[in-house]
């Protein structure tokens, strides 16, 4: 069985109308894709109304946390005391979350803990992938 470190963690939506929204979402790790995390949206915070999940380098989260990082679908920036923003661009239009640092910086450590960063390759099964990528 592998072990998987999920956190929920409260996020506050950013739109264009004058509140916050806060939506539930979870964030997810698992050893056996050890560059990755997820970020996984239930049904009723998507426009689709179908639970939405983001997967993005684990890196880049913890780079976020500092300073301004990503250029692509997944941009992660510190914001203000406390908070980090995290936009998901797709073509649908642009999501913007702001999350606690805090709740951020608890889920690293408990991944870092799973995985050090540096140690990522030692967690990839590559004959299993590699059998997985001949097969198809």
């Amino acid at each position: 069985m592998s072990i998987v470190v999920e956190q929920a963690v409260q996020a506050r939506l950013i739109s264009s109308a004058p509140q916050l929204e806060n939506v539930p979402a979870r964030l997810g790790y698992e050893p056996s894709d050890p560059f990755a995390v997820r970020m996984v949206f239930p049904p009723p915070a998507t426009l689709e109304g179908i639970e939405v999940v983001w997967t993005f380098a684990r890196e880049l989260l913890a780079t976020g946390l500092d300073e301004a990082a990503g250029v692509g679908d997944v941009q992660i920036r510190p914001y203000g005391y406390g908070r980090t923003v995290l936009e998901f661009h797709a073509t649908e239009g642009v999501a913007m979350v702001h999350i606690r640092t805090s709740e951020l910086r608890r889920f690293l450590k408990r991944t870092q803990e799973l995985v050090p960063s540096g140690s990522e390759h030692r967690f990839l099964d590559v004959d299993q992938d590699l059998a997985q990528l001949l097969s198809s």
